[in-house]
């Protein structure tokens, strides 16, 4: 159980990471595939934003499920 808290933990903070500094990961994995690019598209920014919305939610559900399942 644990391990599933802090799973879901640190899944939990790489999500709101994501969700805060879209444009801090775009720096770190895209900016060097282009020697044009100054900065990220509206949908890359969108689309990363949802995907820290997504990785939360993981990360909470993890956090709750063991305490669901333990009967």
């Amino acid at each position: 159980m644990l391990w599933c808290i802090c799973g879901g933990m640190i899944f939990f903070a790489l999500g709101i990471f994501v969700f805060l500094k879209p444009d801090l990961i775009w720096k770190l994995t895209e900016k060097w595939k282009s020697y044009r690019a100054d900065e990220p598209s509206d949908f890359y920014l969108k689309v990363t934003k949802m995907s820290g919305v997504l990785y939360a939610l993981f990360g909470i559900i993890v956090m709750i499920l063991p305490f669901i399942l333990d009967e």
